[in-house]
């Protein structure tokens, strides 16, 4: 690899290691917490989730409606960085000003998570398609799971300084927990800028002819409608699509309802927050060992791996009884999780069109916002006709072995198309 590419993989791969705080510290570790225990103080437990649920699917549905298009755009156009920083600066404003928000603000505190969740969301789509301009084919494998790793390790990292914020907030001259709390939320935010910075320096994306707003908005939509009837020509594309959507489905349906199974077996929040610490710091260098092991036996056979892991873990997850089993799970989770997603990422950047990666990874980014739908729908529903929790978690191993199954049909590339 030529100096010049390998410092602009690095600067790209350290976007990774910033916005990741945002994914550890607000979104899975404080923000929920904070949300139920200070932003809706004397709500209903019921009713606060609902507020927060809610959040989250707003944001959601936005950043999946308007993943296509912004990526057709931004291929038109050659503003896939512009782009990724206007939504990096929405993410991070939003997850700094969530410490100024007062006890009992809700509404306010559900707004801002929603805003900073499509700045983090919308960001990933000009982010991923930007890993053609930075590795060639044969580098991929290797430069998505760096990505993952550094992202695993800095947002592990920045993770763990919170979690003494909040736990030993006199080492940090601050005066209880909650205030801890409130100034992890601006640490993300100025983390995540900071390490934006060598993204915006360093990578290069290809120069194309420079479209002004409306042409660039009319030609995306029409480029849009044109790679959907591409996608359903291309049988190798569309069924790794499916694929994905039914087995990341069931990998983001396990991190978010993780915390909640740890709460129904007792364990509480300092338990909770060191449970995702270890999945964060396994996760680092498991998933560059995922990279080099793609190398061996191919990206396809790697995800099928993780797969294979995942439907153990909904059997054990099923049958655990202690903290410890929890936390073993963890661990497990950490070597498999951020593998399937950087191999998932790098193996469908192979698949698709060369100069079209912003619009094809619209549509990947949509399925991957459209996640964790079913499966919190097929855990609700086999524990409503059973009673029983643990065949709702169980009930998951459907979506990996469905998800396998069609995987196992794609043909792996041996060069890109």
């Amino acid at each position: 690899m030529q100096a010049s590419r390998r410092k602009q993989l690095w600067a790209w791969a350290l976007y990774d290691w910033g916005n990741s705080a945002f994914a550890t510290t607000v979104m899975a570790g404080f923000f929920p917490f904070f949300f139920k225990q200070y932003w809706s103080l004397g709500a209903d437990p019921a009713q606060s989730t609902l507020r927060l649920g809610a959040a989250n699917s707003i944001a959601s549905i936005i950043v999946a409606a308007c993943a296509p298009v912004l990526g057709a755009i931004a291929d038109r156009g050659s503003a896939k960085k512009r782009l990724l920083i206007v939504f990096t600066a929405l993410g991070a404003l939003m997850s700094g000003s969530l410490c100024f928000i007062p006890d009992g603000g809700w509404l306010t505190a559900a707004v801002a998570y929603a805003a900073a969740t499509v700045g983090f969301a919308g960001s990933m789509v000009f982010y991923d398609s930007l890993l053609v301009s930075v590795a060639t084919p044969d580098e991929t494998d290797r430069a998505s799971a760096l990505g993952y790793a550094l992202g695993y390790l800095g947002g592990g990292l920045l993770f763990g300084i919170n979690v003494l914020m909040v736990l030993k907030p006199q080492l940090f001259g601050i005066a209880d927990g909650a205030h801890g709390a409130r100034y992890s939320f601006l640490t993300v935010a100025l983390w995540w800028a900071v390490f934006t910075v060598p993204l915006v320096r360093y990578v290069r994306e290809p120069s194309a002819h420079a479209v002004s707003p409306l042409p660039a908005i009319r030609g995306g939509l029409a480029q849009l409608a044109e790679t959907l009837r591409r996608i359903r020509a291309m049988r190798t594309v569309w069924l790794f699509l499916l694929a994905y959507f039914l087995y990341i489905d069931g990998v983001d349906t396990v991190v978010r309802m993780a915390v909640d199974y740890g709460l129904s077996i007792g364990l509480g929040m300092s338990g909770l927050m060191t449970a995702l610490l270890i999945t964060q710091f396994v996760g680092f260098p498991a998933a560059l060992v995922f990279g080099r092991l793609a190398r061996a036996i191919g990206a396809k056979r790697g995800i099928l791996l993780g797969v294979a892991v995942y439907i153990g873990v909904t059997v054990w997850g099923a049958m655990l009884n202690t903290a410890a089993e929890f936390y073993a799970l963890a661990v497990i989770i950490g070597l498999v999780q951020g593998g399937v997603q950087a191999l998932s990422r790098s193996f469908y950047s192979r698949l698709i069109p060369t100069g079209e990666a912003g619009e094809f990874f619209g549509f990947y980014n949509m399925l991957g916002k459209f996640a964790a739908i079913i499966g919190p729908a097929l855990m609700g529903i086999v524990s409503w006709a059973t009673g029983s929790a643990r065949l709702s978690i169980l009930s998951l191993a459907i979506l990996f072995i469905g998800g396998g199954a069609i995987l196992a049909r794609v043909e792996e590339p041996t060069h890109a198309p």
